[in-house]
C-alpha cells in the first residue's frame, strides 16, 4: 500500500491528539517513534494492539521508543479509549486524514467478501535522524510491541 520504504524521511506532520494538543514529529527529533496507524479505537483487534503496547511499554521506554497511535477517530473517541484502557502513549485524532495521506495507508480492503476504503493498519519505525528504520505491515496485534522492539535491535 505504502510507497514509503526503509531510509526515506517520514513525513513530517502536524495533528491533535486526544487532549487537543498539538504534536508534531518534529517534537520527538532525536527519537526513536514506533509511529503505528490503527483503523479504530475499541474493536477487537485495534484493543489488543493498544493493550499489548501498553502493557510492554515500559521495556518500549526503556529502549527509547516513543509510541504513537493514529487513526481517523476523532479526540473524544480517543480520551475514551484511552480511559478504559489505560493507554500510556498519545493518539492522534487524524479525522482529515492528512497524517493517513501523507504515510500512503489508506486504500482498497476486503472484509468478509465486500470491499471498501478504508486504513491499512501499518507500523512505521522512525530513527532518531527522522528516516524511516522500518515498515511493518500488517503487524501482529497480539505481539507487536516485540516486533518493534526486534526491529530496532
Amino acid at each position: 500500500m505504502t510507497n514509503l520504504q526503509k531510509g526515506d524521511v517520514a513525513p513530517t506532520f502536524k495533528a491533535k491528539d486526544q487532549n487537543g494538543k498539538e504534536i508534531s514529529l518534529s517534537d520527538y527529533s532525536g527519537k526513536k517513534v514506533a509511529l503505528y496507524f490503527y483503523p479504530k479505537d475499541m474493536t477487537p483487534g485495534c484493543t489488543n494492539q493498544a493493550c499489548n503496547l501498553r502493557d510492554n511499554f515500559a521495556g518500549l521506554e526503556k529502549e527509547g521508543v516513543v509510541v504513537l497511535g493514529v487513526s481517523p477517530d476523532a479526540e473524544a473517541r480517543h480520551q475514551k479509549f484511552i480511559e478504559k484502557y489505560d493507554l500510556p502513549f498519545p493518539l492522534i485524532a487524524d479525522t482529515d486524514h492528512e497524517v493517513i495521506n501523507a504515510y500512503g495507508i489508506w486504500g482498497p480492503k476486503k472484509f468478509m467478501g465486500k470491499e471498501y476504503d478504508g486504513l491499512h493498519r501499518t507500523t512505521f519505525l522512525i530513527n532518531e535522524d527522522g528516516k524511516i528504520h522500518d515498515v511493518i505491515k500488517k503487524p501482529k496485534t497480539k505481539a507487536h510491541a516485540e516486533e518493534i522492539l526486534e526491529s530496532f535491535k
